[in-house]
């Protein structure tokens, strides 16, 4: 049973923040690094990818719709992407990646000292572009629960990109947040678990970030995306309000 689990979420891409999360002490001396979906998709996926794959098997992979929709636009299976970098990403991919996250389950389960059984996922157990949040309330927990086995005692999820821990329904829910687009506020968003569950939050330099990307990605909007995400421009309030419709609300709250 892993002792200490670090948690990494929608890398989306971004080079320089997934090194200095990986640069961390924790990260580096965890026992297993879960990743929980949108790997790829984003300015640098061939980069992102080659760092992680070469990790070996201390790595748990999780897809993410994004990943399910760069190997859709790849395959023909699709004409549009939601995001223009996301069609970048995928003509970027090379085949042998493109397989990669084909392959990448929806879920995995593991045993973590001191949380019992964890199900690791991308939005939701059942699918993976739903979206629940901090403030969801139960009954929408007990539908996206529905089903899942009653072992399970703690669910991590990403997807939204806004670090939180709650309780629903006698099970800890845990979002890590995102590692490269980040809403609310800066940094590279991750969690560690075992035998408890902490959010952290590496701290990057956002013009140098920025900077880098600029110089290694060849995406036409690569500034702009760059400055719009790793500065956080999407606040918290902004990014709950966009969110709440698909969380079946019709009123968010301040």
């Amino acid at each position: 049973m892993p002792k200490t689990l670090a948690v990494l979420s929608d890398v989306h891409g971004v080079l320089p923040a997934l090194l200095a999360v990986l640069a961390e002490p924790e990260v580096a001396t965890a026992d297993r690094i879960v990743l929980t979906g949108d790997i790829a998709a984003g300015p640098q996926p061939v980069e992102v990818l080659d760092l992680l794959g070469g990790l070996g098997d201390r790595v748990v992979w999780v897809g993410g719709n994004a990943d399910r929709e760069l190997v859709e636009y790849r395959r023909g299976l699709r004409t549009e992407l939601p995001d223009p970098i996301s069609a970048y990403a995928a003509g970027q991919l090379r085949e042998e990646q493109v397989e990669l996250l084909a392959q990448l389950p929806k879920s995995v389960t593991l045993p973590v000292d001191g949380l019992g059984e964890v199900l690791f996922c991308h939005a939701t157990p059942r699918d993976d572009e739903e979206v629940v949040l901090v403030d969801s309330r139960l009954d929408r927990w007990a539908e996206v629960f529905a089903g899942l086995d009653e072992h399970i005692e703690t669910v991590v999820c990403g997807h939204t990109h806004m670090p939180y821990t709650r309780l629903a329904h006698r099970r800890l829910v845990v979002n890590p947040g995102s590692v490269g687009m980040p809403y609310g506020r800066s940094g590279a968003h991750w969690a560690l678990l075992g035998p408890g569950v902490t959010l952290r939050r590496t701290i990057l330099d956002p013009a140098a970030a920025v900077a880098a990307l600029v110089e290694q990605c060849a995406y036409p909007g690569i500034a702009e995306w760059a400055d719009y995400y790793l500065n956080s421009r999407a606040g918290d309030a902004e990014a709950l309000t966009a969110f709440g419709p698909r969380d079946g609300r019709t009123i968010i709250e301040s």
